[in-house]
């Protein structure tokens, strides 16, 4: 048989990053890196790098995920370093920048998204990436005016309305409907995070499927909407069938504290599978940032609970 040529693995992986399981990108993504390498093709090599590191982030193998980014980063911030190393430098500040809001760390995310930014001339699909984050930041940290404005930044980077670029307009409205939900809005943060859904469908995105129903999932039961169960339940269901660990937690924590009451046998299940995802994401974080994960309040209320 013969062995997948570069632009095979790297084809592959990316499908299966955005369109699959994130997991099953893990294979190609490694064997396209080593193969980039030994040909001398950087920028291959940097794209196949970045994502590799989504697709471990994705899983919630954030520890992994650091490991492969971080040389991404050093790369694009070098002195005189080439349009396509700033460029995947960019990408992989903003990746890193991710997993630390996933993991509550706001200010530290921060950090990454402006060196994202910094990396970029402000326009562009990484400049994007960079202001989509800054927005995401801003509402962790409970500051509604600078997630307005890096919300307005991240629109202006968009091209025309046409149908490129599905996974940034994905995003865009999953920080628009964070945007609405810090305003005290519910209702219109359901309505964006409704049409990121439907976005997500139509470009059979699972993954983005599933973390749009989570914010509408969030809007619902801002409301006390009896549809918020059946949402939530839904994005836990994609998020296990995928391996997403970071989606698979919050979900099931939020579903099983909203059932409590009335369904106690599927509350229980549905926090124990909460716990087990929290768990299995800090056996791949290095030993502080462990630490420091499972010391967060609502972390430690979930696991003693």
């Amino acid at each position: 048989m013969t062995a997948p040529d570069l632009p095979t693995l790297l084809a592959n992986g990316e499908h299966a990053a955005f369109h699959g399981k994130p997991a099953a990108a893990v294979g190609h993504l490694e064997q396209a890196v080593v193969l980039a390498q030994s040909q001398g093709l950087a920028a291959e090599m940097a794209a196949a790098a970045w994502l590799l590191g989504v697709a471990l982030g994705a899983g919630g193998r954030y520890g992994g995920a650091l490991t492969v980014l971080a040389p991404l980063t050093d790369a694009g911030a070098g002195p005189g370093a080439p349009v396509e190393s700033r460029l995947f430098g960019s990408f992989a500040s903003s990746t890193i920048a991710s997993i630390h809001r996933q993991l509550g760390r706001h200010a530290i995310a921060r950090e990454s998204d402006l060196q994202a930014l910094d990396l970029t001339d402000g326009t562009g699909e990484a400049a994007f990436d960079a202001y989509i984050g800054l927005t995401s930041d801003a509402v962790g940290l409970d500051e509604g005016d600078e997630a307005a404005a890096r919300l307005a930044q991240a629109n202006e980077a968009l091209p025309g309305q046409g149908g490129e670029w599905w996974r940034q307009r994905v995003r865009l409205g999953w920080a628009t409907a964070e945007v609405a939900m810090l305003e005290g809005r519910p209702e219109d943060a359901e309505a964006h995070a409704s049409e990121a859904v439907q976005r997500a469908e139509d470009s059979r995105a699972p993954r983005h499927v599933a973390k749009g129903l989570l914010l509408l999932g969030l809007a619902q039961v801002s409301q006390g909407s009896a549809e918020a169960a059946v949402t939530l339940r839904r994005s836990a269901t994609f998020a296990e069938s995928l391996g997403c660990l970071p989606l698979v937690w919050p979900s099931r924590a939020l579903l099983g504290a909203l059932v409590a009451e009335d369904d106690p046998a599927e509350s229980a299940k549905s926090l124990a599978a909460a716990r087990s995802a929290v768990l299995a994401i800090a056996g791949d974080l290095p030993p502080g940032v462990r630490a420091e994960w499972l010391g967060r309040p609502d972390i430690n209320a979930l696991l003693e609970g």
